[in-house]
């Protein structure tokens, strides 16, 4: 695979970020792609390593060592082939998925891995690029007659309407929101996937065939009942949207917001151009950081997209508590190979606070104590501890506070992005009384099927909180074992086998 000395001979090469000087004056996305020759010549450094642990790595078992040589021989369109047999947007995990593929690369034993992540991207926008990527409309003469509704329009919902659709089925998903995309388009900042993108896939998924209802809440707008009337199945992706909160004293304070009350409200205003009914915000609602202290509880990629788009918005200054403590900057491959690590990563928005701050905004292992209001309703501080943690077996966390008293900050915007605690129950999940896990998340058997018959559960609903890349894997899986039920038969979709 590649060149077979390739590794040896040539290092690591990423794409660029824009200049932060530049990038947090727009929302543009903020990388710059490789060359081809560079590209080729990542490609090159992919191993004949005899077992690819990569594909493992990837959720949807990318064949990673085929295109990453077909790249190297600048065989693009037959790259874009390989890449699309597994994954239905590549355009979305080529950029903004983690890629677990690279830390499985069996390069980073000791080394740095192959960059796969920005040749799959590369792949994915040429074949946008040169035209072939287009609609594969289903044979007329092989539709079944069967109707599937999927609820949810993220990379699950969309990965199981395409595949349903391949299938000779027809389907028709059910999408809250005024956009098709879930929080691909509202939970995932503009510098991170420019929304153009996500139209120009949901286009051609309704060129296919799909039918996309938006502004349509299940459980309110159409009854549970009546979807199961209508259609034969049903697949709930509509992911995993109750927010974690924060139970300390001052919480009714105004001003403090959930990442996802915050971050969707300026995708709407970004999108003013292209505005839709559901786009409208009134004044009172806004929620900007703009000249204000902020502070952003949390450490994953939603508190890191807040502290990107508060930037932007001219924050006065900005914290990010992280209730975990500083993780060590590199590996230890013997340990954790391969595996996804536990180590420090500095996004581009961490990247761009430092630059302009002069220091990282990160402060670690710090738990939030309370809120100071200001005497007429708002937030105007807020109160910390410095502590040391750890989790049980049971995942359980165990806190000792080190500081008598802790300290404050300013603060007249804390935006909470501490995670979820599972989908809404509110609609089909309550209709139709599924049994929940431990977690809260919707239970299925192995096939996918919930405690309902012919309902199904794919996604952040049924494992949580995740990656685009396992959404867009579950979505798949969960088509082709709602296909079998329905048809009664082994289907011809394919089959990758995931821990349920």
């Amino acid at each position: 695979m590649g060149k077979p000395t390739g590794f040896k001979e040539i290092a690591r090469e990423t794409r660029r970020r824009r200049p932060v000087e530049l990038r947090i004056k727009d929302w543009d996305e903020i990388y710059i792609p490789l060359e081809d020759q560079n590209l080729r010549n990542q490609g090159a450094r992919c191993m004949d390593c005899g077992v690819p642990f990569c594909n493992n790595g990837c959720p949807l078992g990318n064949q990673i060592p085929d295109w990453n040589d077909l790249v190297y021989r600048d065989r693009w369109y037959e790259a874009y082939q390989s890449l699309a047999r597994t994954n239905n947007f590549p355009e979305f995990t080529g950029r903004i998925c983690p890629a677990p593929c690279e830390e499985a690369c069996v390069l980073s034993l000791n080394d740095r891995p192959v960059t796969i992540k920005s040749i799959e991207q590369a792949i994915a926008d040429r074949a946008f690029e040169e035209g072939w990527v287009v609609a594969e409309k289903p044979d007329p003469t092989k539709r079944t007659g069967k109707k599937v509704a999927v609820i949810g329009s993220g990379p699950a919902g969309m990965a199981a309407a395409q595949q349903l659709n391949r299938a000779g089925h027809d389907v028709v998903v059910f999408e809250r929101d005024d956009r098709a995309g879930g929080l691909m388009v509202y939970g995932i900042p503009d510098f991170k996937m420019d929304k153009a993108k996500v139209q120009r896939r949901v286009d051609l998924l309704a060129e296919e065939g799909i039918e996309f209802r938006c502004g349509v809440n299940v459980g309110k707008d159409v009854t549970t009942a009546e979807l199961q009337a209508e259609f034969d199945a049903m697949i709930l992706c509509n992911g995993a949207t109750k927010a974690r909160d924060v139970n300390v004293p001052g919480r009714d304070l105004s001003g403090i917001h959930y990442a996802m009350t915050y971050l969707p409200q300026q995708t709407r205003e970004n999108l003013a151009g292209v505005q839709t009914e559901g786009d409208q915000i009134f004044a009172e609602q806004q929620i900007n950081a703009a000249g204000k202290h902020v502070v952003i509880i949390g450490g994953g990629d939603t508190a890191a997209d807040c502290l990107g788009t508060a930037l932007r918005q001219g924050a006065k200054s900005i914290t990010q508590f992280d209730i975990n403590a500083q993780p060590p900057e590199e590996r230890e491959p013997l340990k954790t190979w391969p595996n996804w690590p536990m180590v420090l990563r500095t996004s581009a928005a961490h990247e761009e606070g430092a630059e302009i701050h002069g220091r990282d905004l990160r402060d670690y292992a710090v738990l939030t104590k309370s809120f100071v209001g200001d005497g007429q309703g708002n937030v105007k501080a807020i109160k910390g501890v410095r502590i040391e943690s750890f989790k049980d077996d049971q995942g359980v966390r165990h806190v000792t506070e080190l500081d008598d008293g802790g300290f404050e900050l300013p603060c007249d915007l804390c935006l909470l992005a501490i995670g979820f605690t599972g989908p809404d129950p509110v609609g089909p999940i309550g209709d139709l009384d599924l049994t929940l896990t431990e977690r809260g998340a919707v239970k299925v058997d192995d096939d996918y099927m919930t405690s309902c018959d012919g309902v199904f559960a794919a996604g952040d609903a049924r494992r949580g909180q995740s990656l685009v890349v396992y959404a867009i894997s579950e979505g798949r899986q969960a088509a082709r074992c709602c296909d079998e039920w329905l048809m009664g038969r082994p289907s011809d979709l394919p089959f990758m086998h995931l821990e349920l």
